[in-house]
């Protein structure tokens, strides 16, 4: 065993009962499951920077109390990661709503600034979280306009479609008002929602206050809530334009996902622009 795991483990009183178990699904961090004397605990290896971004993450998630189930981060350092491992179930007939009721009462932890106090990362990419006040800006200064950068300078995006994303990101304030910035999971797709006898769960967060709506659009986008989330989520108060900024708000993932994958996402960006500029028509 790699000697600043080893030690990692003593500081927190856990002595391993065998050797790391690579688990599948790993793509960016590497992930394992060890036991210990005080039972099997998860076990993540990455840059020790996303770790930490992570480890912080899933400490305001828990501090929540939402409801929802989080793994208690046990240590972190010296690129390793060491969580509670959760016993995952078969998903229950209660557990859709619950799953909404628990992000409800998630995004009712507010901030006054949009952002978080530190930088964090989606996927692999850098997460800019330099706090403002005004969510528009945010979304334009912070999420929008590096991703179109950033996409443009990998030759994934012509000048003309970082215009047209431009032309929204400035748009902004002509419709979507400014509203009290929600604690967000922040990478909430439905791979990273698990069911466990404990009730719903939610593992590796990139954590930051924003839109509550960021982290519906993300998962309506990579996965399909069904109709007892949505009502046990908005319970009776969904926004008159919750489709406008469902679509506004899959556009920042799907400028992501461009950046990470490649062009075989350019044509979901350019139908997500295309329906953000009808709406300005």
């Amino acid at each position: 065993m790699d000697e600043s795991l080893a030690a990692l483990l003593s500081a927190v009183g856990l002595t391993p009962r065998g050797d790391l178990q690579a688990l599948s699904g790993g793509d960016i961090a590497a992930v394992f499951c060890l036991a210990t004397d005080q039972g099997e605990v998860m076990v993540k290896h990455d840059d020790p920077e996303r770790l930490a971004g992570e480890a912080d993450g899933l400490r305001a998630l828990h501090e929540a109390g939402s409801g929802l189930v989080v793994p208690e981060v046990l240590a972190e350092g010296e690129g390793w990661l060491v969580m509670e491992a959760l016993e995952v179930a078969l998903r229950r007939r209660h557990d859709e709503a619950a799953l909404g009721e628990g992000l409800r009462r998630q995004h009712a932890v507010t901030g006054e600034a949009h952002g978080w106090p530190r930088d964090n990362a989606c996927g692999r990419t850098p997460q800019p979280n330099a706090q403002l006040v005004d969510g528009r800006a945010f979304q334009r200064e912070r999420r929008l306009q590096p991703l179109a950068e950033a996409c443009q300078a990998r030759g994934l995006m012509d000048q003309r479609l970082r215009a047209r994303v431009e032309a929204i990101a400035h748009g902004l304030e002509a419709w979507l008002p400014d509203a009290p910035a929600s604690l967000l999971h922040g990478d909430l797709w439905s791979g990273n929602v698990l069911f466990t006898p404990r009730g719903p769960a939610v593992i590796d967060p990139a954590v930051y206050r924003h839109y509550p709506e960021v982290d519906l659009a993300m998962l309506t986008l990579f996965g399909a809530p069904g109709e007892a989330f949505l009502e046990a989520y908005w319970n009776g108060s969904a926004p008159a334009d919750w489709p406008r900024r469902e679509t506004l708000f899959q556009l920042y993932p799907l400028l992501n996902h461009l950046l990470l994958f490649g062009s075989s996402y350019h044509n979901a960006v350019l139908r997500v622009v295309a329906t953000l500029e009808g709406y300005q028509d």
